[in-house]
């Protein structure tokens, strides 16, 4: 959905405010393209999906009566929001999702194993620190028509719909998937088969490099992808992948494990 949270020209001292900012104007995401966007991030009864201003509810409701998911939805206009839950009342999912009027700023989304946004790029970029500080890695994240700036998008689709007509002018449709992922910089002591090596990488949001202190000499870390929480590269002719989290990297298989360290 796209009830916006902040109009382009609104101060950044006013996202500080007590209370919500009102950007006015409730553009809905088509409901065409709304199942596609879930099947996009291969929602499931697993699932808590949070749409950060939710308009009407159709996304939350959607994952919840085509996908099994839970979920909230975060909306600034009170007849929005009694809207959505009398329609989640009525549909007989009201145990398992509902809206609530909050400031989308200030919203705790760490829960969100799915988040969905449909808000003005400005809107959508002062969000990405929170999104990296809140969301846990491997989270998905659906952005509609507008991209994350400094993201590597997982999955990317456009589409023409004739609904958007009547919104953008266009019927150009967008719709970026990306994956929270993992907090890999730093110092890293591996052991490997046959001996020990010390990665050091270096992250830039999603793209990761880095070089390693090995058998005496420095390598340096070749096609290095971080999909979440998946750590892959190729270190001469070892190729290396492992999932990251605790301040260790398991790697695939129980073949090698590298632990944070200075």
């Amino acid at each position: 959905m796209r009830s916006l949270a902040l109009l382009l020209a609104a101060p950044l001292a006013a996202l500080a405010a007590d209370r919500p900012v009102d950007a006015g104007p409730y553009v809905p995401s088509p409901q065409s393209v709304v199942s596609d966007m879930l099947k996009l991030a291969d929602v499931g009864p697993q699932d808590f999906v949070i749409d950060l201003g939710s308009g009407d509810g159709r996304i939350v409701r959607t994952a919840a009566l085509i996908f099994g998911a839970r979920g909230i939805g975060v909306e600034i206009k009170d007849a929005l929001v009694r809207q959505s839950n009398a329609d989640a009342k009525r549909e007989g999912i009201a145990d398992r999702v509902k809206f609530i009027k909050a400031d989308l700023f200030k919203t705790d989304i760490s829960k969100a194993t799915v988040l969905t946004m449909y808000l003005l790029p400005d809107t959508v970029n002062l969000l990405r620190d929170k999104l990296l500080a809140e969301l846990q890695p491997g989270t998905r994240v659906l952005s509609h028509d507008y991209p994350l700036s400094g993201w590597i998008p997982e999955k990317y689709v456009q589409m023409d719909l004739e609904d958007k007509v009547r919104i953008s002018g266009v019927t150009t449709t967008l719709i970026y998937l990306y994956v929270v992922p993992a907090k890999v910089a730093g110092r890293w002591r591996a052991t490997l088969p046959d001996g020990a090596a010390t990665l050091r990488l270096r992250q830039q949001i999603t793209r990761v490099s880095g070089t390693a202190r090995y058998g005496g000499k420095d390598v340096p870390l070749e096609d290095v992808k971080l999909r979440g929480t998946h750590l892959s590269f190729r270190m001469g002719e070892r190729e290396l992948s492992g999932r990251v989290g605790g301040g260790v990297i398991e790697g695939d298989g129980g073949a090698w494990r590298a632990q944070r360290g200075n």
